[in-house]
């Protein structure tokens, strides 16, 4: 099964909308067709939370399955699970900013920082992570969609370059980030 979003899971991604739990919005970011139940076990405690999760998506209309969806449809490849990574051999060197960013506050500027650190930090070490997170932010349109994967990311930036790293960049995100109260329409 390669579910994919339908209008209502559109709805629920725009900025004002916010009826589901951040791992079920995630979720709704990465579903694009061409990714399977094993794609999106990694933002679940377990598979099994997973498969219910993306079931109840579907049955509440957010997801449907493109391949049944379309009898005679090209069915994507198989989806290959990569195994955990193995840590580099070189050591990870953590290094503070000394920057001071005083430039305007925006999710287009946080948008881009984020893809610098999914560069950064996992296009070498976890290709695969690497893509799902750049097509998530390509679906995000508001803040709270952006922290999501934020989230995501930090918690893989944490498992590399530990925890200090992961809090340095936490803390950037959030000085790019626009407030709250200006993000709601």
């Amino acid at each position: 099964m390669f579910p994919t979003k339908t209008d209502k899971a559109r709805d629920e991604l725009q900025a004002g909308q916010r009826t589901l739990s951040q791992r079920e919005r995630a979720l709704l970011l990465m579903a694009d067709g061409r990714r399977s139940l094993t794609d999106f076990s990694p933002l679940f405690a377990s598979r099994d939370e997973a498969e219910q999760t993306l079931r109840a998506l579907m049955n509440r209309g957010y997801l449907h399955d493109a391949q049944a969806a379309a009898p005679g449809a090209v069915v994507p490849g198989p989806s290959y699970s990569t195994p955990p990574m193995q840590p580099a051999a070189e050591p990870i060197r953590v290094t503070t900013s000394t920057d001071n960013f005083d430039g305007k506050r925006s999710l287009a500027t946080t948008r881009m920082f984020l893809f610098d650190i999914c560069e950064r930090m996992f296009v070498r070490r976890d290709p695969k992570f690497a893509v799902q997170m750049r097509d998530a932010l390509r679906e995000a349109r508001d803040r709270d969609a952006m922290l999501t994967i934020a989230a995501l990311m930090l918690t893989e930036v944490e498992k590399a370059a530990g925890a200090e790293r992961a809090e340095s960049l936490r803390e950037r995100i959030e000085r790019l980030l626009p407030p709250a109260s200006e993000t709601v329409h």
